[in-house]
């Protein structure tokens, strides 16, 4: 293994890019490999990204990718990518724990879909990555690279620390309420919620409606790509078409409309955060976009009124549907639970069959007024976040500005391109349903036009 590069500051390792050497021979997938392996002897004990890896294993992916780049015969254009799997999906090799100590060491003996697709693509698995446990909000010790004594998000808080510190060049992570876009923002790599159902979630522990497997990577070619090469192997959520769209990310297209989303997370976000998105306003007007708001377009106002409760309503269906994993694992032990999960378990028993059906019916009413503004906006921009990660590592940070996307089941991207006191910020592209392509395009044009805080 290299010797360690530590950097003052945390840096993303594109794939894609690199890629280019492999074809020419100037470099290789084991030598990509092994400097992300020296990051992982260098960040790894300070921010706790994985709980388990299997080394001999990637080197060995590694070994016949590079072999597969040299006879010119590779399974994709991810093909030697080093990736890391939240702990919620399930890997053959490694067990799946979901940040519970009630399945300490549980195996499933299978790859999850996606972790299947991945390994056909050729990608090189380097191990399980934190989650919060079971994916909801106890965190479980990952810290920012950022910053160490500020918590990087979650649940997906592992892949974020480790894409953010160049330790793998794409993660995957899931997301019900915030917890692919909130850790994308606070650790500063490029994330992506796609359409609920776009990627198969076979094998993934987090069976609520709201979830999706959700991608945290280098850049956004990179995350495009991953995305790409998952849905082409295993497709979507059976009953669902799958994310759609071309073999490569799709160009920058710029908007000529866009919506401003202020969500409920406007009235907690910090001064700071509010002028990186006024600053952007300006200068995509100034860029002869136009911008609409609750503020001069009544159809975006009335999306912003049903969006006030989002995360409520969100909470409410997902505790719901949560209720009984929950009760088979208190069986089980509940010492070995957190507070909150069984403070959910009792909020979920308090739940009617009816009350349920009463929030999908509102949910579905919200999603039809959203997908309204299609007609006449090309994406909706927002926060990622209310501001910087904040300090400390017993919580995941607020999800305000991130559950409308969850809650809606649209795709939905963090863009790393603003920075407050030397932390990231992101911003985020709101899309709509199964048009992930175009919310890429439009995410493009943004991040080429604002340009990277990197």
């Amino acid at each position: 293994m290299h010797a360690p590069d530590v950097k003052a500051v945390p840096r993303a390792r594109p794939f894609l890019a690199q890629a280019e050497g492999f074809a020419a021979g100037t470099t290789t997938p084991r030598a990509f490999l092994e400097a992300c392996l020296a990051a992982v002897e260098a960040w790894e004990p300070k921010v706790g990204a994985f709980v388990a890896t299997n080394l001999p294993a990637a080197r060995a992916a590694a070994d016949r990718s590079t072999e597969r780049w040299r006879a010119g015969k590779l399974l994709s254009p991810i093909d030697g990518m080093p990736i890391g799997i939240k702990d919620i999906i399930e890997t053959v090799d490694m067990p799946t724990e979901m940040g519970s100590p009630l399945f300490e060491g549980w195996r499933s003996q299978k790859d999850a879909a996606c972790v299947s697709a991945l390994r056909a693509a050729g990608a090189v698995i380097i191990g399980k990555t934190v989650t919060t446990e079971f994916a909801a909000s106890e965190p479980c010790g990952t810290r920012n690279p950022w910053n160490l004594d500020h918590t990087p998000g979650g649940s997906s808080s592992g892949s974020a620390a480790a894409v953010a510190s160049g330790m793998i060049s794409a993660g995957l992570g899931t997301q019900v309420i915030g917890s692919t876009i909130r850790p994308a923002s606070f650790c500063g790599t490029f994330g992506f919620k796609p359409t609920v159902g776009a990627l198969n979630r076979g094998g993934s522990h987090d069976y609520q409606s709201q979830s999706c497997t959700g991608i945290l990577a280098a850049t956004l070619e990179d995350t495009w790509q991953v995305a790409y090469e998952i849905v082409q192997r295993v497709g979507g959520d059976p009953g669902t078409p799958g994310l759609s769209g071309p073999d490569k990310a799709p160009p920058a297209t710029k908007p000529q409309r866009l919506a401003v989303l202020e969500t409920s997370g406007w009235a907690i976000a910090s001064d700071a955060a509010k002028s990186c998105l006024q600053d952007t306003i300006e200068r995509l007007r100034a860029a002869g976009i136009d911008i609409r708001t609750r503020h001069n377009d009544e159809d975006v106002a009335a999306v912003e009124t049903e969006l006030a409760d989002a995360l409520t309503l969100s909470n409410h269906v997902n505790t719901f549907e949560m209720r009984w994993f929950i009760a088979g694992c208190a069986e089980r032990d509940s010492n070995k639970l957190s507070k909150a999960m069984l403070s959910r378990h009792e909020h979920g028993k308090q739940m009617s069959l009816a009350d349920y059906r009463a929030r999908l019916k509102e949910r579905a009413r919200v999603r039809a007024i959203y997908a309204e503004l299609a007609e006449s906006c090309k994406a909706c921009i927002t926060l990622s976040a209310p501001g910087a990660a904040p300090a400390g590592i017993q919580a995941t940070g607020n999800p305000q500005f991130a559950v409308p996307s969850s809650l809606l089941g649209v795709p939905a991207l963090s863009l790393p391109l603003f920075k407050l006191d030397g932390m990231p910020l992101g911003l985020q592209v709101l899309g709509y349903a199964n048009a992930d392509a175009r919310s890429f395009a439009v995410a493009a044009w943004l991040r080429d036009y604002l340009g990277e805080a990197r």
